[in-house]
């Protein structure tokens, strides 16, 4: 019987003990959203059965305690952690995470091939099943090239290694909908293709969908999230350090279409991940919002199971993976332990160091004169809107001179090459509410430009410098002092534990707190040259508009 679990029947009938039985336990099933007041039963680290009569080699009285399926991230990029896979893996596992499903995209458009490989290579030994859908669009646009390009041969030799499950999020979408022959060979690679598709409507979204990208991301409205449940789509419904969903989308989840619908933390920081959570922040929040802990633990365990293929987990269930959680009151849900194989995850022991990629910052700091702005009149502003990565598109009438003009809140912002091509674009945002200083970093979604924004051309400077100084990072600048975060793996991830990123995150907090800056600031800030989401974005080239895909 290959690929079978016969060697583990006599453990499931009983007639030989399990490894561990957990005696007492409210054990849910994801199948009918209910709870059993049961033993559960494990051998070789998968689930051999429930019930009263197990003996295990190890037994456990939970005492009324809850058990629930590990929990399941369906989208989201591990270097938007700031963090290197493995000590992400172990961060995110004591918040009850057994698997994620990661899209490298962001190394790959620093690094090409490599960064993949980098990033396979931190999944081997972690308490969480890191799996990963190949980068569909690197560079995210064909305008948009940063340090590699990756066409549908490069992704083709990663197809079927162990670790790869799909194509990432195909964001571009006028490519796809004008039938672009490598969009359509990338299409084509694999069987699970994401999709992201911002505000697609209509027949567009009908093409899109025929394609073959069947899942999304970047709903904001309930409205959005329905059509696209109703045309077949899988919503995954996020919620990360400034992409926040959950309160707008749970209302259209229901029963019926639960088994569509999982949770996302797509981009999220350290600090985020370590003070409130991962997948079980996603859980109390939708609880918050009115919805059934239930349809949350099945949104956040089945549903993505199911949409990966994924039907060794996702539930506790003979022959599934003994990947759970305990927790104390589903109502709550605040994670005791967890357990990946069955094994509990303190005690796997932290894998071999992968040896960093270089930050690839082949750049000099721009001159006053490159970043300046000249005229007066109307002009196109960056408008940053609250709890979401979407931008308007404002204007103002003004004297470009006179920025920055702290009453109005309109702000310089600079991307700069970080490639060594030497171009370096400015525009204007509304937003970030600095009344002194800068802040800049070498994460700059997709291209990973050098960004910043202030309240003043030396302090913007200054900013980068620090950044460049460091070799990739983050930072911000308060008068002549400059407070760095170092990323020394491709300028997005520090290879430092995770204790030490967010120690450091909050010394960037409380600098950018202390010039007036917006909470979050490096987070919008790092969306705002990200060329495949509405509506105005700022580039290295200069405006981009979102909606028309072109430089304005």
């Amino acid at each position: 019987m290959p690929g079978s679990h016969a060697d583990l029947i006599p453990a499931a009938r009983g007639t030989e003990p399990a490894d561990a039985v957990y005696r007492n336990a409210e054990i849910f099933d994801v199948f009918s959203c209910t709870w059993e007041r049961n033993d559960l039963a494990i051998k070789s680290g998968t689930i051999v059965g429930i019930g009263r009569s197990y003996r295990g080699l190890r037994e456990r009285d939970l005492h009324g305690k809850y058990l629930v399926p590990g929990l399941i991230d369906a989208h989201v990029h591990i270097e938007s952690s700031l963090l290197a896979p493995p000590e992400y893996a172990r961060l995110v596992a004591s918040h009850g995470t057994t698997t994620v499903i990661a899209d490298p995209h962001e190394i790959a458009n620093v690094a090409g091939k490599d960064g993949i490989e980098y990033m396979l290579a931190g999944r081997r030994g972690a308490p969480v099943d890191i799996l990963y859908m190949l980068p569909s669009c690197v560079p995210a646009t064909p305008f948009d090239i940063g340090g590699a390009t990756l066409d549908a041969g490069a992704l083709s030799g990663f197809v079927g290694r162990d670790g790869i499950l799909g194509l990432g999020e195909m964001m571009n979408v006028p490519g796809v909908l004008a039938g672009d022959e490598e969009i359509t060979r990338k299409l084509a690679l694999v069987r699970i293709r994401d999709g992201h598709a911002p505000l697609l409507s209509g027949m567009d979204l009908n093409a899109y969908i025929l394609a073959g990208p069947d899942s999304d991301h970047e709903c904001t409205t309930r409205e959005e999230a329905a059509e696209k449940l109703r045309r077949g789509m899988y919503l995954f419904v996020r919620e990360g350090s400034t992409e926040k969903n959950i309160a707008a989308l749970v209302p259209v989840i229901t029963p019926c279409n639960v088994s569509r619908c999982s949770f996302s933390t797509d981009d999220c920081h350290a600090d985020l991940l370590a003070r409130e959570g991962h997948i079980d922040r996603c859980i109390r929040k939708a609880m918050s919002c009115g919805f059934e802990p239930e349809l949350a633990i099945r949104m956040a365990t089945l549903s993505p199971a199911e949409r990966f293929g994924l039907s060794d987990r996702g539930a506790l269930a003979p022959g599934r993976r003994a990947d759970f959680c305990i927790v104390d009151n589903p109502c709550t849900f605040s994670v005791r332990e967890t357990f990946s194989r069955g094994k509990p995850v303190a005690e796997y022991t932290s894998p071999a160091a992968v040896p960093a990629l270089s930050p690839a910052i082949r750049c000099t700091t721009p001159s006053p004169e490159q970043i300046r702005l000249s005229g007066k009149g109307h002009a196109r502003v960056i408008g940053l809107v609250p709890g979401q990565i979407i931008t308007g598109s404002l204007f103002f009438d003004l004297d470009a001179s006179l920025l920055p003009d702290l009453k109005r809140d309109l702000l310089k912002v600079v991307v700069c090459n970080r490639y060594g091509r030497g171009t370096v674009g400015t525009g204007i945002a509304h937003g970030f509410g600095f009344k002194d200083g800068a802040i800049a970093a070498s994460v700059s979604h997709d291209a990973h430009n050098i960004i910043a924004a202030g309240a003043g051309d030396d302090s913007i400077l200054s900013a980068i410098s620090a950044v460049i100084r460091a070799g990739g990072g983050m930072a911000a600048v308060h008068g002549k002092e400059a407070t760095v975060l170092p990323l020394d793996c491709a300028g997005l991830m520090s290879t430092l534990p995770a204790h030490k990123v967010v120690a450091a995150l909050d010394d960037l907090r409380a600098v950018s707190t202390k010039i007036g800056g917006i909470a979050d600031p490096f987070m919008y800030l790092s969306f705002l040259a990200l060329t495949v989401i509405p509506s105005l974005r700022i580039t290295d080239r200069g405006l981009f508009d979102g909606i028309t895909f072109r430089d304005v």
